[in-house]
């Protein structure tokens, strides 16, 4: 398919926009929550305090010279966007930055004792363990009774709307998840994909976010193990707390004794994957480009080499859409294998739309949703997606 011309990139600076609220509303939000979630000292809460004047109010700064990641923020565009608004370049970029920053208040990076805690690790445990997820685990013994491709259709889809459970979207948008009364897909490749998770070897699933969306996400890629549909599996994480909720290798242990310490089916499935996980049917990755501000057009070449011997790559997320089609105001009919040839396998996007990129959706249905919400259809969390490129 002939290459599709880039569409605008998106910025942060037309109020009213959803990227302006992110910028102006959310990032205070979770300043002022971390902020309150320890007991910091009176360094990292001072840090704290001039993030949240800065990324509302000042420009852009360099990271510290004593960054050990200091080159690769340079080579990811850091000189380039110094000293500008954070509403003034791109949208991804500003978003991936702030919560760079945000590590670097409250000490994440720095020798002493709070090095290596995750800031958002209170907010994932409490969903991890709330009743919610007690009855989602409650209906995997339901589950177990169907035949085998039911259970593999719904745990595809749990995986998918799971995604709702993300907590950066919650915090500015409590109750999102409650209006979904009748949450309907997009669009929908589903055939596609289980064409070609049939006798597959290599399925890359790169995770979005940790607690509610990350069991389920594990749920199917245990069902694909035990059934035969895959060989092995490669789960990427983020290699530190990024984006509220995002998933570290820490929360993927924790979502296995999540399962395996509740009762019923949910404790086979977490012993089933705990024994994937010691026999390398399962594996975890965390590279650093996870938690790059850029498409994965840019992408390094070892992590380029690994998609392109992959079965299928399975990209979790909204974020992780907005990277692999790239962070722009695409039309909705943009055909999505036009602007998905970059990737250097066939990839597969499940999604909850919560952001304005969107591609790939037939003249219909886009006309149906505009006449039915207007544009809040993109960013309410009310719809999702299964889209394939083999």
């Amino acid at each position: 398919m002939p290459e599709t011309p880039p569409a605008p990139v998106i910025l942060g600076n037309e109020p009213g926009s959803f990227p302006h609220s992110v910028l102006a509303e959310r990032h205070p939000a979770i300043v002022r929550q971390v902020r309150e979630a320890f007991p910091y000292g009176p360094s990292q809460r001072r840090a704290l305090d001039a993030l949240l004047a800065n990324c509302t109010k000042g420009v852009i700064e360099p990271l510290p010279a004593e960054a050990h990641d200091r080159d690769r923020w340079k080579a990811w565009g850091m000189d380039a966007y110094t000293g500008r608004s954070w509403f003034d370049v791109p949208w991804l970029w500003s978003e991936s930055h702030f919560y760079r920053r945000l590590l670097d208040a409250v000490g994440y990076f720095a020798p002493g004792p709070w090095q290596g805690i995750d800031p958002f690790r209170p907010f994932k445990l409490a969903e991890l363990g709330s009743s919610e997820t007690d009855e989602e685990l409650a209906a995997l013994d339901a589950l177990a009774d169907r035949p085998a491709d039911e259970q593999a259709e719904a745990l595809l889809h749990g995986s998918l709307w799971g995604n709702r459970a993300d907590l950066g979207f919650r915090l500015s948008d409590a109750g999102a998840e409650g209006r979904a009364a009748a949450p309907s897909l997009v669009a929908d490749d589903s055939a596609t994909l289980w064409s070609l998770l049939t006798g597959a070897d290599t399925l890359c699933l790169i995770a979005d976010n940790a607690g509610r969306e990350l069991i389920p996400d594990l749920l199917l890629i245990a069902h694909l193990l035990a059934h035969g549909h895959i060989e092995r599996a490669v789960l990427h994480v983020k290699p530190y707390p990024y984006y509220v909720s995002d998933a570290t290798t820490a929360d993927v242990v924790d979502a296995l004794r999540r399962l395996a310490e509740a009762p019923g089916r949910a404790a086979a499935y977490g012993r089933q994957l705990w024994s994937a996980m010691t026999d390398g049917r399962l594996t975890v990755r965390a590279h650093p480009f996870s938690c790059a501000p850029l498409p994965y057009a840019e992408m390094p070449d070892d992590l380029r080499e690994e998609f392109a011997a992959a079965t299928l790559t399975v990209v979790k997320g909204d974020l992780n859409y907005r990277r692999l089609v790239g962070d722009r105001m695409w039309p909705p009919t943009t055909p999505f294998a036009a602007v998905t040839g970059h990737f250097p396998g066939p990839v597969a996007a499940l999604r909850t739309l919560k952001s304005d990129v969107i591609i790939g959706l037939d003249t219909a249905t886009e006309a149906a949703l505009v006449a039915a919400e207007g544009q809040r259809w993109r960013t309410g969390g009310t719809h999702a997606l299964i889209q394939v490129r083999s």
